[in-house]
């Protein structure tokens, strides 16, 4: 099958890695890709967010599946051109994709599918979130409405970092002012074809930039899969009160959500709630649920972008334990410095069951370097979390990125 995956980061990379792992005689082409992904397969310099330029292209070279990785494209309407064209594409139209694309919108569609979430308030100036957060009080919850790079969620109990916070964002929209929510976070990603949902595994994620959750929030810096300590029947739970729900409103409001559907839960003492919804792979879950995947990913998006899940039975997973994580420039996430180059990848890659996912890499004379604030995902699989932790942190020794930092403590609570 002749597939575009539309995205130049670690998810997009770790997408790839999974179709190629199959065996089948895909041809895969990136847009843009980046170094590490333009490595493997064929890339072109096309922007991904430009629905006319994208579906011309699959349209002229007989593309059979367009794979959406970003959140950006999908709010521009990249999917919305492929569907006119009659090109099977994986991710939800601009309509849909406006779950990630507006927290407001989110918490409206949970409100009408009474899905369990938090109390919310949206705010469209200052006194509107002064107000809220002291109804709410600390923690306090500020969210920007819409897209912001995974640095428009702020949770604190300094009421004046949390002011400046809703002040910053409502220079570009409305901000939601959130009820805190205390317990474990989960991540779970469902395919939808538009009626039906076929859930992936479980995988939880690390917000802050430090050990210990400390430090700001960026877009993550690590993750493990699966989750030992979730009930049995937890995912069963999920589909039949989140992603269902959420997926029949959306349908029944004329916007059918065809792609993926990233459940950001909490499991609060009161029972499981709704964070925040995503309409795309999310990273850096991506590169632990991918590697458990047996099931061919191809066949499973296919049918998600023609209509098809109802034919399917859920995937099936290796019984393995997936820990990727991620390395940073200097400086992230406020200010990384880029340009700086990389080595010992070689080296790294030799280590057992280890794979890494480039994020923002370039070729500078034959020779990588960092474009970014969030540069590699090591991923290691592994029988235990034990295994699969000392394999990533000793591929990390033998990487070398001046001043790049690190998380030590990456699925060490499932290790002990």
């Amino acid at each position: 099958m002749r597939i575009l995956v539309l995205g130049s980061g670690a998810r997009e990379h770790a997408i790839i890695t999974s179709l190629l792992s199959e065996d089948a005689d895909h041809e895969i082409i990136a847009a843009p890709g980046n170094a590490g992904i333009n490595a493997r397969v064929d890339s072109v310099a096309l922007d991904p967010s430009n629905g006319r330029v994208v579906t011309q292209y699959a349209v002229d070279n007989a593309v059979e599946l367009v794979i959406v990785g970003p959140e950006a494209p999908l709010v521009a309407g990249v999917a919305d051109h492929l569907q006119r064209a009659g090109v099977p594409v994986f991710g939800p139209s601009k309509k849909a994709a406006q779950l990630e694309g507006s927290k407001a919108f989110a918490k409206r569609i949970m409100d009408a599918a009474h899905v369990p979430t938090g109390r919310a308030v949206r705010a469209e100036k200052v006194s509107d979130a002064e107000e809220a957060m002291a109804e709410f009080g600390a923690p306090y919850v500020i969210k920007a409405d819409g897209l912001a790079a995974g640095k428009g969620v702020l949770v604190t109990s300094d009421r004046e970092a949390a002011q400046q916070h809703a002040e910053y964002w409502l220079q570009h929209g409305s901000v939601l002012i959130e009820e805190f929510l205390q317990g474990q976070e989960v991540s779970l990603f469902f395919l939808s074809d538009g009626t039906n949902v076929l859930p992936l595994e479980p995988a939880q994620d690390y917000k802050r930039a430090l050990d210990g959750d400390e430090g700001p929030n960026t877009g993550g810096m690590g993750a493990y899969s699966p989750l030992p300590w979730l009930p049995s029947d937890f995912v069963d739970e999920v589909e039949a009160s989140v992603a269902l729900p959420t997926v029949r409103q959306l349908a029944a409001e004329g916007t059918p959500f065809v792609g993926l559907l990233y459940c950001g839960l909490i499991v609060t003492a009161s029972g499981v709630r709704v964070i925040e919804f995503n309409a795309r792979f999310g990273d850096p879950e991506t590169q632990v649920v991918l590697p458990r995947l047996e099931t061919p990913l191809s066949e499973l998006l296919l049918a998600a972008a023609t209509g098809g899940l109802g034919r399917l039975t859920k995937p099936r997973f290796r019984d393995a334990v997936a820990v990727t994580v991620v390395l940073a420039s200097e400086g992230y996430p406020e200010n990384p410095i880029t340009g700086r180059p990389i080595s010992g990848l070689e080296r790294a890659l030799e280590v057992e069951g280890v794979t890494i996912a480039h994020a923002a890499t370039a070729l500078a004379d034959g020779s990588f370097v960092a474009t970014g604030g969030r540069v590699l995902s090591v991923v290691a699989t592994g029988s235990s979390f034990a295994e699969a932790r000392s394999r990533a942190y000793e591929a990390l020794s033998r990487i070398d990125l001046p001043g790049s930092h690190y998380r030590t403590d990456i699925a060490l609570r499932v290790a002990e």
